[in-house]
């Protein structure tokens, strides 16, 4: 399967670096001199990478054939895409957005509140993002909440904290 792994933001420097917004738990498994990356959209790519670094906290990376901030800044906000294997995960609690995407959100009571819509990535934790009635319902995605998700038969059980549904 096919999951965005990040976007690429603004230029660093002159000599063709491009901040990246990282959206992997395993950054060094996908961003590493050589690997080769899709793109979305798709008339962006392949980009294969050059130089991999950390600057105060921020990945930085460069790319084949792209030598100055001007070619960067053309790749702003194009999302870098890799194969993944998502039946590979080494932790049950482990769960990738796409997989998330579509699922019918229940309460542990019964009342089905709908599909997750998007999954945000909070400083905090992750946030589900669910069309309840046709507004949108932010459930944090912690354990304490979301004790049951299921993404084989594409069902999230929460245990909705008090006003948390409410309007």
């Amino acid at each position: 399967m096919q999951l965005v792994v990040a976007r690429i933001g603004r230029a660093h420097g002159v000599l063709g670096e491009a901040t990246i917004e990282v959206r992997t738990d395993q950054p060094e498994d996908r961003f590493f001199i050589g690997s080769v990356l899709s793109t979305e959209p798709t008339s962006f790519g392949p980009l294969t990478i050059t130089s991999v670094r950390d600057h105060n906290g921020t990945l930085l990376l460069g790319f084949k054939g792209v030598t100055d901030r001007n070619q960067i800044e053309k790749l702003r906000n194009v999302l870098l895409v890799a194969e993944v294997d998502i039946e590979a995960s080494s932790n049950e609690d482990d769960f990738h957005v796409q997989q998330l995407l579509e699922c019918i959100v229940s309460t542990d009571a019964g009342e089905v509140l709908g599909p997750v819509t998007d999954v945000i990535n909070l400083p905090g934790q992750d946030v589900l993002a669910v069309d309840y009635n046709g507004r949108e319902v932010l459930v944090p995605f912690v354990k304490a909440i979301v004790p049951t998700v299921d993404v084989k038969n594409r069902k999230i059980i929460i245990v909705p904290p008090i006003g948390l549904l409410d309007e």
